[in-house]
C-alpha cells in the first residue's frame, strides 16, 4: 500500500509493506499529475519490504522522481547505475540488514518477470505450477492476474518467505516443499490431473548467491555446501568421495571447463593434504591451476568450476530432464510450459526437448515427402529464446544470461 501527503509545495509518496505492480503504476500516475501541477515529488520507501523488477521499471519511468529517504535496497533498483556500490555497502551493514529496515532474509530480483507472465497467459480461475518458487516473484504476478498457483521449492527459507509474501492471496496460493522434478507426484498428492501452466526458473536465487553461509559464491568465505535444500551431500562431501578422474569429468561436462584436468588435480591435492577449504580458498586453488593468460576476461576463473559442482551436488540437469519428460502428464490441453535457463547446458537441453515435443514430422530427413502424418501434441510459443532487455540487465546484471522458452500443449 502507499499514502501521499502534500506540504509546502512538496508531495511525499510513502510506500508501505509490499507494493504490487498496480500500486506502483498508480504511484507513477499520481507523481506525474503532481509534477505537472508544479510540485516536487519525493518517494519515501523506508517501509517497503519488497519491490520486484517490474516495479523498478515503473518507478524509473517517472521523470524527475527523487527517491529521498528510500532504503538502499529499493533505491538501487530505481537508480541502477548506483546498484553495485550501494548493494555492497548495504550488505555490509551490521546485522545483515540494509538501512531503512528492509529484511534481507530472502530477497530475489525476479528475472524476465513481465515476459514470462505474458507468455503464460494467466487468467482468473487458471491453475499454475511454479516449480522454483524462490521469493515468489513470478507467482505474485500470476496471482495478481487472478490465477491460482501451487509453488514448489526445496529451500525452506524460500518457502517461508514466499508464504509470508503471498499469504494475502489466501487459498489461491499453496506452497509445497519438494523438487520440481516430482511435479507429477505433487499434483497427484493434491488430487489434481493437470495445470494450465508450468514454470521453472533455473539456477540460483540472488539470496542464495549473496548469503555466504550457503556456499554458492566465491566472493565471500563460506562452507563448501551449495545444496538448494538441506538434504544430500555437500560439495565438501562430493570432493572427498570422488576421485580425480571423476571430478575432471564433472568439471568438463557440467562446467565446460577447458582446464578440467589440472583444476581437478589441484583440488584433489588440496583435499588430500588436509587443506581447510572454504569457498574463497577453493576459488584460489582453481585460479592457481589455470594459466594466468587463459583466465576469462569477464568472469572469475573459478566460475565454471563452481557451476559444475553446484549442478553435480543438486543433480540439476537430472531434475530438468525429469521435468521436461513429465510435461505431457502435467499440462492440461491448452496449458503452457515456460523455462528460464542461465547457462548453455540447460538451454540446449530445453531447446532440444521442446523441439522433440513440437516436431511436426518424424520422417527420415532424406525422405522426399512426409509419410508419417505426424500431429504434434505441442506447439512452440517462442520461436527463439527470449532475452532480458538492456534496461533489465542494467538493473540486474545477473539477468544477462537468462533465456526464456515456452511451449503449449495442443492436444
Amino acid at each position: 500500500m502507499y499514502e501521499a501527503r502534500h506540504q509546502d509545495g512538496v508531495t511525499i509518496i510513502r510506500g508501505i509493506g509490499e507494493l504490487s505492480r498496480a500500486e506502483l503504476e498508480a504511484i507513477a500516475r499520481l507523481a506525474t499529475v503532481v509534477r505537472e501541477s508544479g510540485h516536487m515529488v519525493v518517494l519515501d520507501m523506508n517501509r517497503v519490504t519488497h519491490l520486484h523488477y517490474a516495479g523498478a521499471a515503473v518507478l524509473k519511468s517517472i521523470p524527475g522522481l527523487r527517491a529521498a529517504g528510500a532504503s538502499r535496497y529499493v533505491r538501487d533498483l530505481v537508480h541502477p547505475r548506483r546498484r553495485r556500490r550501494r548493494v555492497r555497502g548495504a550488505l555490509r551493514q551490521p546485522g545483515g540488514r540494509p538501512p531503512g529496515g528492509v529484511s534481507t532474509e530472502f530477497q530475489h530480483v525476479t528475472v524476465l518477470a513481465n515476459e514470462t507472465v505474458e507468455l503464460l497467459a494467466p487468467a482468473p480461475g487458471k491453475l499454475f505450477l511454479d516449480g522454483t518458487l524462490g521469493g515468489g516473484g513470478h507467482s505474485a504476478l500470476l496471482l495478481e492476474r487472478g490465477a491460482r498457483v501451487i509453488g514448489i521449492d526445496k529451500d525452506p527459507a524460500a518457502l517461508a518467505a514466499a508464504q509470508a509474501r503471498l499469504a494475502r492471496y489466501g487459498e489461491a496460493f499453496r506452497a509445497v516443499r519438494g523438487d520440481f522434478r516430482d511435479a507429477r507426484n505433487v499434483l497427484g498428492a493434491l488430487g489434481l490431473e493437470g495445470v494450465d501452466g508450468a514454470l521453472v526458473d533455473l539456477g540460483v536465487s540472488s539470496h542464495q548467491f549473496d548469503e555466504g553461509a550457503r556456499g554458492f559464491s566465491f566472493s565471500k568465505p563460506g562452507p563448501l555446501d551449495m545444496r538448494m535444500g538441506q538434504e544430500g551431500e555437500t560439495v565438501a562431501d562430493l570432493l572427498a568421495r570422488i576421485d580425480e578422474q571423476e571430478l575432471s569429468r564433472v568439471l568438463r561436462e557440467y562446467g565446460e571447463e577447458p582446464f578440467a584436468r589440472p583444476v581437478a588435480r589441484a583440488i584433489k591435492r588440496a583435499v588430500a593434504e588436509g587443506a581447510k577449504l572454504d569457498t574463497a580458498a577453493l576459488a584460489e586453488v582453481v585460479a592457481r591451476a589455470i594459466p594466468r593468460k587463459a583466465w576469462p576476461k569477464k568472469i572469475h576463473p573459478a566460475t565454471r568450476t563452481f557451476q559444475a559442482l553446484r549442478i553435480a551436488v543438486n543433480d540439476e540437469l537430472g531434475a530438468l530432464a525429469a521435468w521436461l519428460d513429465g510435461l505431457p502428464t502435467v499440462l492440461s490441453v491448452g496449458g503452457r510450459a515456460a523455462v528460464i535457463s542461465f547457462h548453455s547446458l540447460e538451454d540446449r537441453m530445453v531447446k532440444g526437448r521442446f523441439r522433440e515435443l513440437t516436431r511436426a514430422c518424424t520422417c527420415p530427413p532424406d525422405l522426399p515427402v512426409c509419410a508419417c502424418g505426424s500431429n504434434p501434441a505441442f506447439g512452440a510459443v517462442t520461436r527463439k529464446a527470449v532475452k532480458a532487455s538492456d534496461e533489465e540487465v542494467a538493473a540486474n546484471p545477473r539477468s544477462r544470461s537468462a533465456r526464456l522458452r515456452v511451449v503449449e500443449r495442443l492436444r
